[in-house]
């Protein structure tokens, strides 16, 4: 007889009910098989050989200027004769690397700022939401473009990064982490606002606060703990938002920069190539396929474990 599924954990249920998502599960494989690319393919280009690896050096300029898909460059070649594959994985290394990580500071602050309103409750609760009603009245995009365009140009005028032009790009992307986290973090603070203000009552908080424990260590030891599942799907949900961000930003020339190269960046040159004469397809439906892709599999991971966490969903 199986075991009832009372004495089975919150986990282990989830984890149940995600195995079943079809979709969930196929968009993790997919997004576990681009990491492993990611990761492994600048490994094979140094110790592929010498001619294969200048072949398809993403940076390697040659005279095989638009090549369409062949044996040779799998996704074709650009204006610079430079290999679309290589360029699409080494994008995705900064794409990706801007949503997780944007994601996860927005994940730090919105369950920070939602833990401490929803369990102090009263005026504190008050001022912290309504602080987060009038950021959400405030059009994301446009903010983070004056953001960037500001801070981007009060960086070129900073002496040491006049003399240091990698360190400029550097500076640009650790803004683009900062930048996008801190304004993707709205909707994950009310989430948690609300799962705390449903927990504060529960008898094992009520029990430690009666002990005499600290709210911040019962927010440490039981509150955060008890919505981590819920957390961490929209931590999920927050990352496809990310990533589309900094591709629309370095479309327009406000996120990443040359000689670094985005999904964003990569359909930018693709699509200043668009001509009446001639439509180099490929160097739009490569980078764009991928970041589709990429985005879809992150809404569908969310939506399951979004599905696979909720206490309604018993079975």
């Amino acid at each position: 007889m199986s075991e009832p599924n009372q004495q089975i954990s919150p986990a282990k249920l989830a984890w149940k009910r995600f195995k079943r998502n079809r979709a969930a599960i196929i968009s993790a494989w997919f997004l576990i098989a681009l990491l492993v690319a990611v990761v492994a393919w600048p490994m094979i280009l140094k110790f592929g050989g010498t001619p294969f690896a200048q072949m398809h050096n993403p940076n390697e300029i040659s005279d095989a200027q638009f090549n369409s898909p062949n044996a040779q460059h799998w996704f074709g070649t650009d204006l610079h004769g430079r290999d679309l594959f290589s360029r699409v994985l080494y994008g995705a290394q900064i794409s990706l690397l801007v949503g997780i990580v944007g994601a996860l500071v927005s994940f730090v602050i919105g369950v920070l700022w939602g833990a401490v309103a929803g369990y102090a409750g009263g005026r504190t609760d008050a001022i912290l939401m309504r602080i987060v009603d009038v950021l959400y009245s405030l059009p994301t995009i446009i903010f983070v473009i004056v953001l960037f365009a500001t801070v981007g140009e009060a960086m070129k005028q900073a002496h040491f990064v006049q003399n240091s032009p990698a360190l400029e790009k550097s500076l640009r992307v650790i803004l683009l982490f900062v930048g996008l986290g801190a304004v993707s973090w709205l909707t994950m603070a009310r989430i948690v606002r609300g799962q705390v203000l449903s927990l504060r009552t529960r008898a094992f908080v009520e029990a430690s606060r009666a002990m005499g424990a600290k709210p911040h260590w019962i927010i440490a030891k039981h509150i955060i703990p008890n919505i981590f599942g819920v957390a961490i799907t929209y931590l999920a949900l927050t990352m496809p938002a990310i990533i589309l961000y900094e591709s629309f930003l370095s479309f327009l020339g406000l996120g990443v920069q040359t000689p670094m190269a985005s999904w964003g960046t990569l359909i930018s040159d693709g699509v200043s190539q668009i001509n009446p004469i001639r439509i180099y397809w490929w160097l739009i439906v490569f980078p764009g396929g991928i970041l589709v892709a990429t985005l879809l599999a992150l809404n569908f991971l969310g939506d399951g474990l979004r599905d696979a966490w909720d206490i309604k969903n018993r079975s």
